[in-house]
């Protein structure tokens, strides 16, 4: 238990990190923007070789994409049910999808981080790194659209100290129903973790992106992409 928290608890620390990074310090909108579109493309190396194709290994095409539907589904009613929310309580929804997407791809997340080390085959390099990465450009980006947005630096850092806390408990999670779990369920919770990502990549962080990085979008994309995938393939070597 106590090897699934300390990873869970380091790939969840970077949004904290990038929290941290956006309270010492202002950023410009064109650093944000460049530093979540190499998240982004970190993200989308993740969705593929990491999420997709381990879960299609492990539990089959149709496991995988029952997840990718779950997965997509939360992250569009939970997205809709915080612009509400914002609304009703009259300001902006800045920097929210991308926490609530931080949550919803997080736990699937940590739980195959978890399930990966009770099957006795060690934590995924790849996938750790991955994590760690994507996590800490989207939550400096995040962070710093809620600080312009009015949120106090105590309400930032408590939102993402929260968000850090339930992605580790779900590596704990993941750790202690992996005797229990079968390799179809292993290939809908990466299913989940892809769905939500997917959606959250293009609803809300690759147009932030886009709009704040501008020309740079695209090459920042791709260096984060070749990152996280060269990363993955080297686990598999």
């Amino acid at each position: 238990m106590l090897e699934a928290l300390l990873w869970g608890g380091i790939a969840a620390g970077s949004l904290l990190a990038g929290a941290l990074l956006a309270v010492v310090r202002p950023w410009s909108d064109h650093t944000v923007g460049v530093v979540l579109a190499f998240g982004a493309g970190a993200l989308i190396a993740s969705v593929a070789f990491e999420l997709a194709e381990a879960g299609v290994e492990q539990g089959g095409p149709v496991g995988v994409g029952i997840g990718l539907a779950l997965g997509a589904l939360a992250y569009f009613a939970a997205d809709r049910a915080v612009e509400r929310w914002s609304g009703r309580r009259g300001g902006g929804a800045a920097g929210f999808p991308l926490a609530v997407g931080a949550l919803l791809d997080g736990i699937p997340e940590q739980a195959v981080l978890g399930i990966g080390l009770a099957a006795g085959g060690g934590v995924s390099v790849a996938l750790l790194v991955s994590i760690f990465v994507s996590n800490l450009p989207e939550s400096i980006g995040a962070s710093a659209d809620m600080l312009r947005d009015g949120r106090s630096r105590r309400f930032v850092l408590g939102l993402w100290a929260a968000v850090a806390v339930v992605c580790a408990l779900a590596a704990v999670a993941g750790r202690l129903l992996a005797d229990a779990a079968s390799p179809a369920v292993v290939g809908t919770i990466d299913g989940i973790a892809a769905g939500a990502l997917l959606v959250m990549l293009i609803d809300a962080m690759i147009p932030e992106a886009r709009e704040k990085a501008q020309s740079l979008t695209g090459l920042a994309t791709v260096v984060g992409f070749a990152v996280a995938a060269g990363l993955s393939l080297l686990g598999e070597a």
